[in-house]
């Protein structure tokens, strides 16, 4: 469809809304990551959410596309994941979130995984894309060496790729954040023309690395 003014013709731009959860244990930084990708900012004081929270992001994809992403942050206590079915529906991708401190996290989010592929998928049947984010890169000591083994976590849960991420310094938060919407974007395309790999890991970039819209084909893992 072409708009017409003063004899030249004006390209209107295509609106994406997609709806995305962002999902995994209490404490993991759910909240964090929303707030440093929506508003620029961390809070040292941010408070676990109780139930779930919304935000808006409103982002120019390239120059004919403009990208609404809705987050539904989840509240991470157990009463809620019950409730997941009815919050849920809609969904077109997901963030799942886990604390690279505590390796319980990690475990927790292979059933938050679950849950989500049980409860939502595309009507072809195959799951919506799903990004793991191994959060609080910036912490050291404890158990940080869990990132070792979260490629093959990866792929044994069939997450669509992974980056080790920062709230609080702004690691990989827009990176990843773009790797979804091109996941999603190739997903609602319609015909599936070019395909998203599923069974792909992420390489996790490091801060100052590229920053631009990674290719679904570019995973190649870090050593």
């Amino acid at each position: 469809m072409q708009v017409h003014m003063a004899g030249s013709p004006v390209p209107c731009s295509t609106d994406r809304l997609f709806k995305v959860l962002v999902i995994g244990d209490v404490g993991v930084g759910k909240s964090s990551i929303i707030l440093r990708y929506v508003n620029k900012r961390f809070n040292e004081t941010y408070k676990a959410s109780i139930g779930v929270d919304f935000a808006l992001k409103t982002i120019e994809w390239d120059s004919k596309t403009v990208v609404r992403l809705q987050f539904w942050d989840i509240g991470g206590q157990e009463r809620f994941r019950k409730m997941s079915r009815a919050y849920y529906k809609g969904a077109k991708g997901a963030v799942v979130v886990f604390d690279v401190t505590k390796s319980c996290t990690l475990e927790a989010a292979s059933v938050w995984k679950r849950d989500l592929d049980s409860k939502v998928c595309h009507d072809s049947g195959r799951p919506v894309p799903a990004v793991l984010l191994a959060n609080k890169c910036d912490m050291t000591g404890g158990e940080r060496d869990l990132v070792s083994s979260v490629d093959g976590f990866c792929k044994d849960n069939c997450f669509t790729g992974w980056f080790e991420s920062s709230a609080k310094d702004n690691i990989n938060i827009d990176e990843a954040a773009a790797f979804l919407v091109k996941q999603m974007m190739l997903c609602n395309a319609g015909p599936f023309n070019e395909e998203p790999r599923w069974d792909g890991v992420k390489v996790s970039r490091a801060a100052g690395e590229s920053q631009g819209p990674p290719s679904c084909c570019d995973w190649t893992p870090r050593r």
